[in-house]
Protein backbone atom coordinates (compact mmCIF):
# COMPACT_ATOMS: atom_id res chain seq x y z
CA UNK A 1 0.00 0.00 0.00
CA UNK A 2 0.80 3.64 -0.88
CA UNK A 3 1.49 6.12 1.70
CA UNK A 4 -0.70 9.48 0.34
CA UNK A 5 2.83 11.30 0.19
CA UNK A 6 3.86 8.48 -1.85
CA UNK A 7 0.78 9.11 -4.65
CA UNK A 8 1.40 12.81 -4.30
CA UNK A 9 5.25 12.69 -5.16
CA UNK A 10 4.13 10.41 -7.46
CA UNK A 11 1.83 12.38 -9.56
CA UNK A 12 4.47 15.55 -9.19
CA UNK A 13 6.95 13.69 -10.87
CA UNK A 14 4.32 12.64 -14.02
CA UNK A 15 4.10 16.53 -14.58
CA UNK A 16 6.75 17.80 -16.68
CA UNK A 17 5.99 14.50 -18.98
CA UNK A 18 2.51 16.38 -19.26
CA UNK A 19 3.74 19.22 -19.82
CA UNK A 20 6.14 18.39 -22.86
CA UNK A 21 3.15 16.29 -24.54
CA UNK A 22 1.41 19.14 -24.34
CA UNK A 23 3.71 21.63 -26.24
CA UNK A 24 4.87 19.03 -28.59
CA UNK A 25 1.21 18.89 -29.63
CA UNK A 26 0.33 22.39 -29.96
CA UNK A 27 3.40 23.07 -31.82
CA UNK A 28 2.50 20.40 -34.53
CA UNK A 29 -1.10 22.10 -34.45
CA UNK A 30 0.66 25.40 -34.88
CA UNK A 31 2.65 24.44 -37.92
CA UNK A 32 -0.28 22.69 -38.94
CA UNK A 33 -2.17 25.57 -38.89
CA UNK A 34 -0.31 28.12 -40.44
CA UNK A 35 0.93 25.51 -43.93
CA UNK A 36 -3.26 25.71 -44.03
CA UNK A 37 -3.01 29.57 -44.27
CA UNK A 38 0.10 29.44 -46.58
CA UNK A 39 -1.29 26.80 -49.35
CA UNK A 40 -5.24 29.19 -48.76
CA UNK A 41 -3.02 32.37 -49.50
CA UNK A 42 -1.47 30.29 -52.65
CA UNK A 43 -4.60 28.96 -54.14
CA UNK A 44 -6.34 33.28 -53.36
CA UNK A 45 -3.39 34.48 -55.38
CA UNK A 46 -2.96 31.95 -58.71
CA UNK A 47 -6.93 32.67 -58.36
CA UNK A 48 -6.22 36.20 -59.56
CA UNK A 49 -3.95 35.35 -62.50
CA UNK A 50 -6.36 35.33 -65.29
CA UNK A 51 -5.21 34.26 -68.81
CA UNK A 52 -6.65 37.02 -70.48
CA UNK A 53 -9.23 36.43 -72.80
CA UNK A 54 -9.24 36.99 -76.89
CA UNK A 55 -11.35 39.47 -78.18
CA UNK A 56 -12.21 40.20 -81.47
CA UNK A 57 -12.21 43.77 -82.12
CA UNK A 58 -13.50 45.43 -85.14
CA UNK A 59 -11.59 47.59 -87.76
CA UNK A 60 -13.21 50.56 -86.43
CA UNK A 61 -12.67 50.06 -82.70
CA UNK A 62 -8.97 49.02 -83.66
CA UNK A 63 -8.51 52.25 -85.08
CA UNK A 64 -9.84 54.20 -82.78
CA UNK A 65 -8.24 52.25 -79.66
CA UNK A 66 -4.76 52.40 -81.71
CA UNK A 67 -4.89 56.28 -82.22
CA UNK A 68 -2.49 58.30 -81.22
CA UNK A 69 -3.34 60.72 -78.45
CA UNK A 70 -1.94 64.52 -79.04
CA UNK A 71 0.42 65.68 -77.08
CA UNK A 72 1.95 68.94 -76.11
CA UNK A 73 5.58 69.71 -76.32
CA UNK A 74 7.24 71.42 -73.15
CA UNK A 75 9.49 74.32 -74.60
CA UNK A 76 12.74 75.11 -73.50
CA UNK A 77 13.18 77.65 -70.81
CA UNK A 78 11.12 80.89 -70.95
CA UNK A 79 11.89 84.17 -69.55
CA UNK A 80 8.90 85.59 -67.38
CA UNK A 81 8.97 88.54 -64.95
CA UNK A 82 12.31 89.85 -64.86
CA UNK A 83 10.44 92.80 -63.97
CA UNK A 84 7.39 93.37 -62.04
CA UNK A 85 5.34 96.43 -61.20
CA UNK A 86 7.27 96.56 -58.18
CA UNK A 87 10.64 97.23 -59.93
CA UNK A 88 10.02 98.07 -63.32
CA UNK A 89 12.66 98.83 -66.02
CA UNK A 90 12.69 102.30 -67.36
CA UNK A 91 13.65 101.95 -70.80
CA UNK A 92 14.40 104.98 -73.14
CA UNK A 93 12.42 105.24 -76.50
CA UNK A 94 14.04 105.15 -79.57
CA UNK A 95 11.84 105.51 -82.13
CA UNK A 96 7.68 106.41 -82.17
CA UNK A 97 6.10 106.61 -85.96
CA UNK A 98 2.95 105.96 -87.35
CA UNK A 99 2.12 102.45 -89.10
CA UNK A 100 -1.14 103.92 -91.52
CA UNK A 101 -0.95 105.95 -95.14
CA UNK A 102 -2.96 108.43 -95.93
CA UNK A 103 -6.53 107.81 -95.71
CA UNK A 104 -6.52 105.25 -92.92
CA UNK A 105 -8.98 104.97 -89.90
CA UNK A 106 -7.63 105.53 -86.75
CA UNK A 107 -3.84 106.23 -85.52
CA UNK A 108 -1.49 102.96 -84.77
CA UNK A 109 2.14 103.71 -84.09
CA UNK A 110 5.40 101.24 -84.21
CA UNK A 111 7.45 102.64 -80.84
CA UNK A 112 11.21 100.81 -79.97
CA UNK A 113 12.46 101.02 -76.34
CA UNK A 114 16.40 100.63 -75.45
CA UNK A 115 16.98 97.23 -73.47
CA UNK A 116 20.81 97.54 -73.02
CA UNK A 117 20.74 98.98 -70.05
CA UNK A 118 18.41 96.69 -68.00
CA UNK A 119 20.30 94.32 -64.92
CA UNK A 120 19.39 92.27 -65.22
CA UNK A 121 18.87 91.96 -69.15
CA UNK A 122 15.14 92.09 -69.89
CA UNK A 123 15.53 88.99 -72.81
CA UNK A 124 12.87 88.01 -74.31
CA UNK A 125 11.25 85.80 -77.06
CA UNK A 126 8.86 85.39 -79.76
CA UNK A 127 5.04 85.60 -78.95
CA UNK A 128 5.75 87.40 -75.44
CA UNK A 129 4.18 90.21 -74.36
CA UNK A 130 5.16 93.57 -71.98
CA UNK A 131 3.73 95.62 -69.24
CA UNK A 132 3.57 99.14 -69.78
CA UNK A 133 2.82 101.55 -66.62
CA UNK A 134 1.41 104.60 -67.94
CA UNK A 135 3.09 108.16 -66.31
CA UNK A 136 0.39 110.02 -63.93
CA UNK A 137 -2.35 108.93 -61.69
CA UNK A 138 -5.96 108.31 -62.00
CA UNK A 139 -9.13 110.20 -60.74
CA UNK A 140 -8.76 108.91 -57.37
CA UNK A 141 -4.75 109.49 -57.54
CA UNK A 142 -3.45 106.12 -57.90
CA UNK A 143 -0.55 105.41 -60.33
CA UNK A 144 -2.29 104.18 -63.47
CA UNK A 145 -2.61 100.44 -64.09
CA UNK A 146 -0.42 98.57 -66.26
CA UNK A 147 -1.91 97.24 -69.61
CA UNK A 148 -0.05 94.30 -71.62
CA UNK A 149 1.18 94.56 -75.07
CA UNK A 150 2.10 91.79 -77.55
CA UNK A 151 5.65 92.25 -78.60
CA UNK A 152 6.28 93.10 -82.45
CA UNK A 153 10.01 92.06 -82.92
CA UNK A 154 12.15 89.09 -82.64
CA UNK A 155 14.54 88.24 -79.85
CA UNK A 156 17.16 89.80 -81.11
CA UNK A 157 15.31 93.18 -81.93
CA UNK A 158 14.68 95.32 -84.92
CA UNK A 159 18.28 96.41 -85.02
CA UNK A 160 19.43 92.94 -84.52
CA UNK A 161 21.63 93.26 -81.68
CA UNK A 162 19.35 92.20 -79.30
CA UNK A 163 19.06 95.54 -77.30
CA UNK A 164 15.45 96.65 -77.79
CA UNK A 165 12.15 95.43 -78.43
CA UNK A 166 9.06 96.62 -80.04
CA UNK A 167 5.07 97.16 -80.15
CA UNK A 168 2.55 98.19 -82.25
CA UNK A 169 -0.32 100.22 -80.72
CA UNK A 170 -3.39 101.49 -81.86
CA UNK A 171 -4.91 104.26 -79.99
CA UNK A 172 -7.94 103.12 -78.12
CA UNK A 173 -10.78 105.64 -79.03
CA UNK A 174 -14.83 105.09 -77.97
CA UNK A 175 -17.66 107.59 -77.82
CA UNK A 176 -19.05 108.12 -74.30
CA UNK A 177 -21.91 110.14 -73.57
CA UNK A 178 -21.62 112.29 -76.72
CA UNK A 179 -17.72 112.38 -75.85
CA UNK A 180 -14.57 111.07 -76.71
CA UNK A 181 -12.87 108.93 -74.60
CA UNK A 182 -8.67 108.31 -75.38
CA UNK A 183 -6.98 105.40 -73.90
CA UNK A 184 -5.14 106.07 -70.94
CA UNK A 185 -2.26 104.08 -71.78
CA UNK A 186 -2.58 103.73 -75.79
CA UNK A 187 -2.45 107.31 -76.27
CA UNK A 188 0.13 107.75 -73.57
CA UNK A 189 2.09 105.34 -75.84
CA UNK A 190 1.43 107.01 -78.96
CA UNK A 191 2.75 110.57 -77.37
CA UNK A 192 5.86 109.63 -76.07
CA UNK A 193 8.99 110.89 -77.99
CA UNK A 194 12.42 109.67 -78.65
CA UNK A 195 14.21 109.97 -75.57
CA UNK A 196 11.76 109.89 -73.18
CA UNK A 197 11.41 107.03 -70.26
CA UNK A 198 8.74 104.86 -69.73
CA UNK A 199 8.36 102.03 -66.96
CA UNK A 200 8.38 98.39 -68.43
CA UNK A 201 7.92 94.85 -66.47
CA UNK A 202 7.80 91.37 -67.95
CA UNK A 203 7.92 89.56 -70.23
CA UNK A 204 5.09 87.33 -69.63
CA UNK A 205 3.69 84.69 -71.73
CA UNK A 206 3.85 80.97 -72.74
CA UNK A 207 0.60 81.07 -75.01
CA UNK A 208 1.61 82.27 -78.12
CA UNK A 209 5.44 80.51 -78.42
CA UNK A 210 6.73 79.17 -81.84
CA UNK A 211 7.28 75.60 -81.86
CA UNK A 212 10.95 74.49 -81.81
CA UNK A 213 10.36 72.55 -85.46
CA UNK A 214 12.13 73.67 -88.34
CA UNK A 215 9.43 71.96 -90.35
CA UNK A 216 6.40 73.16 -88.67
CA UNK A 217 3.21 74.97 -90.26
CA UNK A 218 2.54 78.23 -89.06
CA UNK A 219 -1.21 79.32 -90.21
CA UNK A 220 -1.73 82.71 -88.34
CA UNK A 221 -5.17 84.63 -88.02
CA UNK A 222 -4.71 88.60 -87.24
CA UNK A 223 -6.74 91.72 -86.96
CA UNK A 224 -5.39 95.28 -86.30
CA UNK A 225 -2.57 95.11 -83.95
CA UNK A 226 -2.68 91.58 -83.22
CA UNK A 227 -0.55 91.23 -85.98
CA UNK A 228 2.27 92.34 -83.70
CA UNK A 229 3.35 88.43 -82.91
CA UNK A 230 2.71 87.34 -85.70
CA UNK A 231 4.74 90.47 -87.64
CA UNK A 232 8.02 88.75 -84.65
CA UNK A 233 6.94 85.13 -86.13
CA UNK A 234 7.59 86.20 -89.91
CA UNK A 235 11.01 88.21 -89.42
CA UNK A 236 12.00 85.33 -87.08
CA UNK A 237 11.13 83.22 -90.42
CA UNK A 238 12.19 85.59 -93.49
CA UNK A 239 14.43 88.43 -92.73
CA UNK A 240 17.81 88.04 -93.84
CA UNK A 241 19.77 89.38 -91.00
CA UNK A 242 17.43 87.36 -88.60
CA UNK A 243 17.71 84.42 -90.66
CA UNK A 244 21.87 84.70 -90.35
CA UNK A 245 21.78 84.96 -86.60
CA UNK A 246 19.00 81.86 -86.08
CA UNK A 247 20.09 78.44 -84.97
CA UNK A 248 16.54 78.34 -86.53
CA UNK A 249 16.25 78.01 -89.98
CA UNK A 250 12.08 77.81 -91.06
CA UNK A 251 11.57 75.13 -93.66
CA UNK A 252 8.26 74.85 -93.20
CA UNK A 253 4.50 77.21 -94.62
CA UNK A 254 3.46 80.26 -93.16
CA UNK A 255 0.04 81.40 -94.04
CA UNK A 256 -0.90 84.61 -92.84
CA UNK A 257 -4.50 85.92 -93.02
CA UNK A 258 -4.89 89.89 -92.19
CA UNK A 259 -8.13 91.97 -91.11
CA UNK A 260 -8.03 95.89 -92.05
CA UNK A 261 -11.09 97.97 -92.25
CA UNK A 262 -9.08 99.85 -95.41
CA UNK A 263 -5.70 99.31 -97.09
CA UNK A 264 -4.47 102.31 -95.67
CA UNK A 265 -4.79 100.25 -92.32
CA UNK A 266 -2.63 97.37 -93.54
CA UNK A 267 0.40 97.31 -90.96
CA UNK A 268 4.10 95.82 -92.26
CA UNK A 269 2.80 95.84 -95.57
CA UNK A 270 5.85 96.24 -97.62
CA UNK A 271 7.83 93.53 -95.36
CA UNK A 272 5.70 91.08 -95.70
CA UNK A 273 5.36 91.67 -99.80
CA UNK A 274 8.98 91.29 -99.78
CA UNK A 275 8.69 87.84 -97.95
CA UNK A 276 6.35 86.52 -100.65
CA UNK A 277 8.58 87.89 -102.79
CA UNK A 278 11.69 86.02 -101.65
CA UNK A 279 10.17 82.82 -100.32
CA UNK A 280 6.83 82.28 -102.26
CA UNK A 281 7.37 78.30 -101.06
CA UNK A 282 7.36 78.76 -97.59
CA UNK A 283 4.41 81.84 -97.31
CA UNK A 284 0.95 83.00 -98.37
CA UNK A 285 -0.52 86.21 -97.54
CA UNK A 286 -4.41 86.62 -97.29
CA UNK A 287 -6.11 90.07 -96.48
CA UNK A 288 -9.46 90.47 -95.82
CA UNK A 289 -10.01 94.30 -95.93
CA UNK A 290 -13.81 94.80 -94.90
CA UNK A 291 -14.85 98.06 -96.65
CA UNK A 292 -13.03 97.65 -99.71
CA UNK A 293 -13.54 94.08 -100.49
CA UNK A 294 -17.11 91.93 -100.78
CA UNK A 295 -17.66 88.24 -99.45
CA UNK A 296 -19.80 85.65 -101.51
CA UNK A 297 -22.80 87.10 -100.26
CA UNK A 298 -22.13 90.97 -101.15
CA UNK A 299 -21.42 91.51 -97.38
CA UNK A 300 -18.06 93.07 -96.13
CA UNK A 301 -15.25 91.04 -96.61
CA UNK A 302 -13.82 89.78 -93.05
CA UNK A 303 -11.25 87.00 -92.00
CA UNK A 304 -13.21 84.48 -91.53
CA UNK A 305 -14.59 84.85 -94.76
CA UNK A 306 -11.31 83.96 -96.21
CA UNK A 307 -11.05 81.26 -93.50
CA UNK A 308 -14.36 79.44 -95.75
CA UNK A 309 -12.95 80.28 -99.11
CA UNK A 310 -9.79 78.42 -98.11
CA UNK A 311 -11.35 75.57 -95.76
CA UNK A 312 -10.10 72.37 -97.99
CA UNK A 313 -6.62 73.54 -98.09
CA UNK A 314 -6.62 74.89 -94.28
CA UNK A 315 -7.97 71.77 -93.23
CA UNK A 316 -5.32 69.65 -95.25
CA UNK A 317 -2.96 71.84 -93.16
CA UNK A 318 -4.67 71.53 -90.08
CA UNK A 319 -4.59 67.99 -90.27
CA UNK A 320 -1.06 67.15 -90.33
CA UNK A 321 0.42 67.53 -86.63
CA UNK A 322 3.16 69.57 -87.36
CA UNK A 323 0.78 72.48 -87.78
CA UNK A 324 0.15 75.28 -85.55
CA UNK A 325 -2.84 78.30 -85.46
CA UNK A 326 -2.29 81.47 -83.81
CA UNK A 327 -5.10 83.64 -83.31
CA UNK A 328 -4.80 87.33 -82.51
CA UNK A 329 -6.73 90.73 -82.10
CA UNK A 330 -9.70 92.01 -80.56
CA UNK A 331 -12.23 89.33 -78.78
CA UNK A 332 -14.79 90.23 -81.02
CA UNK A 333 -13.29 88.57 -83.51
CA UNK A 334 -12.68 84.72 -81.95
CA UNK A 335 -16.89 84.04 -82.43
CA UNK A 336 -16.71 84.48 -86.14
CA UNK A 337 -13.27 82.62 -86.58
CA UNK A 338 -14.59 79.97 -84.16
CA UNK A 339 -18.00 79.86 -86.73
CA UNK A 340 -16.33 79.82 -89.61
CA UNK A 341 -13.85 77.00 -88.89
CA UNK A 342 -16.61 74.84 -87.83
CA UNK A 343 -18.38 75.06 -91.36
CA UNK A 344 -15.05 74.82 -92.88
CA UNK A 345 -14.04 71.38 -91.03
CA UNK A 346 -18.08 70.42 -91.75
CA UNK A 347 -16.44 70.64 -95.33
CA UNK A 348 -13.61 68.34 -94.64
CA UNK A 349 -16.05 65.95 -92.21
CA UNK A 350 -14.29 67.14 -88.82
CA UNK A 351 -16.30 68.23 -85.76
CA UNK A 352 -14.55 71.27 -84.80
CA UNK A 353 -15.89 71.74 -81.20
CA UNK A 354 -13.90 68.40 -80.65
CA UNK A 355 -10.73 69.20 -83.01
CA UNK A 356 -10.39 71.99 -81.14
CA UNK A 357 -10.12 71.06 -77.64
CA UNK A 358 -7.66 68.61 -78.83
CA UNK A 359 -5.92 71.03 -80.66
CA UNK A 360 -5.83 73.06 -77.78
CA UNK A 361 -4.27 70.08 -75.39
CA UNK A 362 -1.70 69.31 -78.07
CA UNK A 363 -0.36 73.36 -77.46
CA UNK A 364 -1.27 73.39 -81.51
CA UNK A 365 -4.18 76.08 -80.75
CA UNK A 366 -3.03 79.26 -79.91
CA UNK A 367 -5.14 82.46 -78.44
CA UNK A 368 -4.90 86.10 -78.04
CA UNK A 369 -7.68 88.30 -77.69
CA UNK A 370 -7.91 92.05 -75.94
Amino acid sequence: MYSQAKVIAGGLAHIPVVIAVFYFLLTTFNKRALKFVDEAKTKKTEAKVVEPKKVNVSKAESSKVEAPKMVKKKHADVPVNIYRPKTPYEGTVIENYSLLKEGAIGRVNHITFDLKDSDPFLNYIEGQSIGIMPAGEDANGKPHKLRLYSIASTRHGDDFNGNTVSLCVRQLQYEKDGETINGVCSTYLCDIKPGDKVKITGPVGKEMLLPDEEDANIIMLATGTGIAPMRAYLRRMFEASEREKNKWNFKGKAWLFMGAPKSSNLLYEEDFQSYLSDYPDNFKYTKAISREQQNTKGGRMYIQDRVLESANELFNMIEDEKTHIYLCGLKGMEPGIDEAMTKAAEEKGLNWSELRPQLKKAGRWHVETY
